[in-house]
This record gives structure tokens, C-alpha cells and sequence, in this order.
């Protein structure tokens, strides 16, 4: 069963960075002046889809460490005050995104470094494992609900 939880977050995880590079793209889509002010690049109005994702994340792959990290790549193509930028900001957001990112870590990594991230953003001393922690007192639907709420406050956000 713990197994399975740690899936579900890897999963989560994966989600959520899915939801916010399509995010940014939409961003950057909709409002190629922002990406021109912020590079000193212009741009015709509307770029595809392939073409704002590649100047998020060029070759690679779309990777942050942590929130501020998200945050920082994020303000790189739109203004401090954008929607993206305001929702990942709030407070209310930051411990389940900061456990959302260790457990991810953690469950994936399995690294003494992981587990010690874990355990300090979900305020336990001793954790088997993430799985284990995950599947108790509905704290894997804690934070799925709160990645629901962030959606849906971006979702509001969004002018397009």
C-alpha cells in the first residue's frame, strides 16, 4: 500500500509540473509583449505551442527546484505581479507544495538527503518511508486538494 502512495505522488508530481509549463505557455501565448519586454526579443502576437515551450525549456526538460525555483523560472517570461506568479506566491500554497516536492524526492530518490528534506517539510523526526507517511489521516488528499485549489485559483486568474 505505501508503494502505491508514493506512486500517487510521483504521479501528482508529474501532474502538476505538466499543469504549470502548459501554464506558462498560455501565459506567454497570450501575451507575447510580456516575453518581448522581458527579453528584448519581438515577437509576432501568437507563437505555437512548441515554440513557447522551447524557449521554457530549450532542449531539455522543464525542471525547477522547489516553489521559488518555479517562481524564478516563471518571472523569466511574465511580469512579478502575473497571475501564475501571485497564486504560487500565497502562503497557503507553500507547505503542500513544499511537501509535495520532498516527498516527491523522496519517494523517487530514496537518497538519506531526500528523507531528511521530508521529514523537515512535514515536521516528523522519524518516516519509513513516504509512502507510509502519505497514506495516513488523508494527507495525500490534503495535498491533492490543495493542488485543486492552486488550479482552480490560476484557472480563475487566466484572461484566455
Amino acid at each position: 500500500m505505501s508503494w502505491a502512495y508514493e506512486y500517487a505522488i510521483l504521479r501528482l508530481f508529474r501532474e502538476f509540473e505538466r499543469l504549470m509549463l502548459n501554464a506558462i505557455v498560455g501565459a506567454i501565448n497570450n501575451d507575447t509583449a510580456t516575453l518581448a519586454k522581458r527579453t528584448g526579443i519581438r515577437f509576432p502576437k501568437h507563437l505555437t505551442d512548441e515554440v513557447c515551450e522551447f524557449l521554457i525549456i530549450g532542449k531539455g526538460y522543464f525542471d525547477f527546484k522547489g516553489r521559488d525555483g518555479l517562481i524564478k523560472i516563471m518571472k523569466d517570461f511574465v511580469p512579478d505581479d502575473h497571475y501564475l506568479v501571485t497564486a504560487l506566491k500565497k502562503n497557503e500554497y507553500e507547505p503542500s507544495l513544499t511537501q509535495l516536492f520532498a516527498l516527491r524526492n523522496y519517494a523517487a530518490h530514496d537518497s538519506a538527503v531526500a528523507k531528511r528534506r521530508a521529514k523537515e517539510a512535514v515536521g516528523k523526526e522519524r518516516m519509513p518511508d513516504a509512502g507510509s507517511w502519505l497514506k495516513k489521516q488523508n494527507r495525500l488528499k490534503t495535498i491533492i486538494d490543495r493542488r485543486k485549489e492552486l488550479a482552480d485559483e490560476i484557472h480563475a486568474g487566466a484572461p484566455f
